[in-house]
């Protein structure tokens, strides 16, 4: 076989390295794919993380290639060491993400490669000289964070190279929005309909007094940066503040009605792995467990 080679990103890897990611994308969220320009965006700018993003220093993009193909890639972060970056991240070195093919008949050497791939990224960090080493597996695609189950090949080549995963699970819930619990008036009950931190929200009054609260966010798959638009949204906030029977899937009932307005056919919704009251009442609204991903993993040599 043609020897691998570990290189920085070159632009004309960009249709490569963009379909290597949809393919870990697809394994984590149905019928969601990042264009190129996405990609190539995503490598000088996350406009998302718009209190972490101005802390970059430095970003850098490596490839593993084999027979003029890129089998594996990585994107890398340096964060500055002055006073106005947070804590955790001060004069610290992350993966923000890493993709590569799993081993299969076809990628023999798969394992090699992404290997050899993180020997290098564990070279730039050293160089970076950073006081902390983290990895993640932030796909710049929505519902794409930390490292999801789907991807057993990516999580062995963070464990070989001595990350460890020292953060919390999150479950990624999905539910069709045709299936969410449909409307019934709650007496004495009124709703608010207002821009919210994380979307529109929707406020419960009773009494002159708000009862809680739902927002959902309908921009998740933006058409600028997404090339297939799955009728995304997900659940910014949901807070009960004076419990009355009935309310959380009244206020589901609402956020429904005005996502089917806006075309949106699936809402995901976000869960710690050890809340399991609210995990169930979630799937006893129409939700079902989509996978699992574990947050914050950090090189412990």
């Amino acid at each position: 076989m043609p020897a691998l080679t570990v290189r920085p990103f070159h632009r004309d890897d960009r249709d490569q390295l963009t379909e290597l990611v949809n393919a870990h994308v697809a394994a984590v969220v149905p019928g969601v794919s990042v264009s190129v320009n996405t990609v190539l965006s995503g490598m000088t700018r996350q406009p998302d993380e718009f209190i972490t993003d101005p802390w970059v220093a430095e970003r850098i993009t490596l490839v593993a290639e084999q027979r003029r193909y890129v089998v594996a890639g990585a994107h890398l972060l340096r964060y500055r060491a002055d006073t106005e970056v947070g804590e955790s991240f001060r004069d610290a070195g992350a993966i923000d993400w890493f993709v590569c093919h799993p081993p299969a008949s076809f990628w023999p050497d798969s394992d090699q490669a992404s290997d050899l791939l993180m020997a290098a990224c564990l070279a730039q960090l050293a160089r970076w000289n950073v006081r902390l080493r983290y990895a993640d597996g932030s796909l710049p695609a929505p519902v794409v964070y930390g490292l999801p189950r789907p991807w057993p090949h990516i999580r062995a080549a963070y464990e070989r190279a001595g990350f460890r995963h020292t953060g919390d699970t999150e479950v990624i819930l999905i539910a069709d929005v045709a299936d969410l619990p449909s409307f019934t008036p709650l007496q004495g009950v009124s709703v608010d309909r207002t821009l919210g931190e994380c979307g529109t929200r929707f406020t419960a009054h009773a009494d002159g007094r708000a009862l809680g609260f739902i927002e959902v966010d309908t921009a998740l798959d933006r058409p600028e940066r997404h090339s297939r638009s799955g009728g995304l949204a997900d659940i910014g906030n949901l807070h009960v503040e004076h419990p009355v029977d009935g309310l959380e899937n009244w206020l589901l009932a609402q956020a429904a009605h005005w996502l089917r307005l806006s075309g949106v056919r699936r809402l995901f919704a976000y869960e710690a792995a050890g809340a399991v009251e609210a995990i169930g009442r979630l799937t006893g609204a129409g939700f079902r467990e989509l996978t699992r991903t574990d947050r914050g993993w950090e090189h412990l040599p």
